[in-house]
């Protein structure tokens, strides 16, 4: 009875993890897999140099730490990042950005951004940046 009690509540919680998973943003999860990484990182440079192979851990880490470290600052949100655009977008800008003119309804707004991100989603051979900017400007111009 024990084992089965133990089987269901593994089953549940496996099935609450799913669930956070497929509803979580990507940024999130870039985060959580950049830290599980780290530790795990962590982790196996500490039980190399336990086990008496601290040469071969500071060997890795001095070939793969350059790689790793880039992959950590990609990770990390974008708003935390120097250097990156965080000032909000004007209603002109958001127009210039779909190339509309005002007055403007929700269905211009839509179809514009539509044509757009058909060219500037990274799946589409766009970039992030561009993706970004098309999604500010539809988001302030629909808010109104």
């Amino acid at each position: 009875m024990i084992a089965i009690g133990l089987g269901l509540g593994a089953l549940g919680l496996l099935m609450w993890a799913a669930r956070a998973f497929s509803r979580a943003d990507v940024g999130s999860l870039k985060v959580l897999g950049a830290w599980i990484a780290a530790l795990g990182g962590i982790a196996l440079g500490a039980m190399l140099l336990l086990t008496g192979r601290g040469a071969l851990a500071i060997g890795a880490a001095v070939m793969l730490g350059p790689l790793v470290w880039g992959w950590w600052k990609d990770a990390q949100p974008s708003g935390s990042r120097p250097g990156r655009m965080t000032n909000k977008m004007t209603r002109a800008e958001a127009l210039e950005v779909l190339d509309l003119e005002d007055p403007v309804s929700d269905s211009d707004v839509q179809a514009a951004y539509v044509r757009l991100m058909r060219i500037a989603h990274p799946d589409s051979g766009g970039s992030h940046g561009l993706a970004s900017r098309v999604n500010q400007a539809r988001d302030l111009l629909r808010r109104r």
